[in-house]
């Protein structure tokens, strides 16, 4: 099962995401399928980039999004 979800980057106690396709299987910072945009929360207001289109073809294409990135699509207005 292919899955939209986010994998950590940064320093510790400095976190930052990508939003990515990944198999389900896979490792939470490991390999993915492609990158769909960023998310920075330590910004205020937290900061979200997403490739609207990008994002739409893979959720057309049966890919699953996690709770948290169901909620960043909702709030980019892209579900």
């Amino acid at each position: 099962m292919v899955k939209i979800r986010l994998t950590r980057g940064g320093a510790k106690k400095k976190p930052f995401y990508r939003i990515v396709v990944a198999d389900s299987r896979a490792a939470r910072d490991g390999k993915f399928i492609e990158i769909l945009g960023t998310y920075d929360p330590l910004k205020d207001p937290a900061e979200v980039k997403i490739n609207e289109e990008k994002a739409k073809k893979w959720i057309s294409d049966g890919a699953k999004p996690t709770d948290t990135v169901r909620a960043l699509l909702k709030k980019q207005n892209i579900i």
